[in-house]
């Protein structure tokens, strides 16, 4: 039986002042889904993530979550709707501890969260539970990125858009992250659209995988093609 529809995208423009990026990106992501978001430097991957989100507007063509338009719709309101978003470069607040961050997270869903929710975070990322009055900015990469994962599910989001998970982490935190995202996906349900460029995360995470070129979807990789790492270098162009 063949999962719902959670997101799509239809003739989809978007830039940066009056420049166009994206250039009619038609792309769909069922419940439940892992879908990656590949190709070179610069054609439109990280765009696509903020347009998705809401931080850069729609020029032209439509966002669809959950049946509903959300294109005119700002980046807070499609947060409070079920979207969670991991910047590129993660963006934790560097002054405030670990917990406050978390607690920054569960705002987004204007509910209090309840404490299983916390726990079942520091289960996935035990670092975060180490080091819960830490300042933020006093902490490595990788275990930033864990902070902005765990202040995401805060929120208990249906949808999950990660730009660039492995960016200046080590390749063993890669690795865990990977893991546990794959964990949470089968565990909870969340959904997963991500945007990245190493190919081993690529292969342990994505079910399937849109290529992108020029601001368009120019070819999409279906389940088992994944397996060909040279197949999916070449998509990279590495």
């Amino acid at each position: 039986m063949r999962r719902e529809i959670l997101l799509n995208t239809a003739g989809l423009w978007s830039g940066y002042g009056g420049k166009p990026v994206l250039q009619g990106v038609d792309m769909e992501v069922r419940e439940g889904e892992i879908v990656a978001v590949i190709g070179r430097n610069g054609v439109g991957k990280s765009t696509l993530m903020k347009s998705l989100i809401g931080l850069l507007p729609t020029d032209r063509g439509s966002v669809v979550f959950r049946g509903t338009a959300v294109d005119a719709l700002p980046a807070h309101r499609r947060a409070r709707l079920g979207i969670g978003y991991v910047p590129q470069g993660r963006d934790v607040f560097p002054r405030l501890s670990v917990l406050e961050n978390l607690s920054v997270g569960e705002a987004i869903s204007g509910d209090r969260a309840p404490r299983e929710r916390l726990e079942q975070i520091f289960s996935y990322f035990p670092i975060l539970a180490e080091r819960r009055a830490q300042r933020a900015g006093t902490m490595s990469g990788g275990q930033q990125q864990q902070l902005a994962i765990g202040r995401v599910l805060m929120g208990a989001p249906a949808l999950i858009l990660l730009d660039e998970l492995s960016e200046g982490i080590q390749p063993n935190i890669v690795q865990d992250i990977a893991r546990i995202m794959v964990e949470l996906n089968r565990t909870t349900g969340v959904t997963i659209v991500f945007v990245e460029q190493n190919i081993d995360m690529i292969r342990a995470m994505a079910q399937r995988a849109y290529v992108m070129d020029k601001g368009r979807i120019t070819a999409e990789i279906a389940p088992g093609a994944l397996d060909d790492r040279d197949a999916v270098r070449r998509y990279l162009a590495v």
